[in-house]
C-alpha cells in the first residue's frame, strides 16, 4: 500500500521575499498501540501470551528512557538504535559556551538495514481531500 501525502505552502525563512513553495507531508493512516503490538508479536509465538509481551515493552520503554538519559547510544541490534541529539544557541569562542544555551534535546532514531530497505521501497500517492 503506497504511503499518502498532503501538501503544504512554506516560505523560506532564510529568504522571507522568495515565492512559498509546496512541501509534502506524510499523511498517517491510523495508529497502532502498544497493546495491539503486544497481541501481533505473542500471535506469532507460540509460546508468549500478548500480556508477557506487554510487560517486555513496557519495561522495555523505561529502560530505554533511562539508558538515553545517560547519554548512551540503545542499539537495538537490526532493528535500529537510538540516542540523544542536542540543538543549542552558537558561540564565538568555545570557553564562552554554557549548558543554558541548549535549547531542546530530541532522541534520534537510526534504522537498521531491514528498516532503510522498507524506506527505498517505498510507494507514494496524493491524498484525498476529506
Amino acid at each position: 500500500m503506497p504511503v499518502q501525502y498532503t501538501l503544504t505552502q512554506k516560505g523560506n525563512p532564510s529568504k522571507p521575499t522568495a515565492p512559498k513553495k509546496y512541501y509534502a507531508n506524510a499523511k498517517s493512516s491510523g495508529e497502532v498501540t502498544l497493546r495491539s503490538l503486544s497481541k501481533e508479536i505473542a500471535g506469532a509465538s507460540t509460546t508468549v501470551s500478548d500480556t508477557d509481551v506487554l510487560a517486555v515493552l513496557n519495561d522495555l520503554t523505561k529502560i530505554l528512557s533511562r539508558h538515553l538519559a545517560e547519554g548512551k547510544i540503545v542499539r537495538f541490534g537490526d532493528f535500529g538504535s537510538f540516542s540523544l541529539t542536542l540543538s543549542s544557541e552558537g558561540s564565538e569562542q568555545e570557553y564562552d559556551f554554557n549548558a543554558s544555551m541548549i535549547k531542546t534535546a530530541k532522541i534520534g532514531f537510526r534504522p537498521g538495514l531491514d528498516l532503510k530497505d522498507m524506506l527505498a521501497t517505498l510507494k507514494f500517492e496524493k491524498a484525498s481531500r476529506d
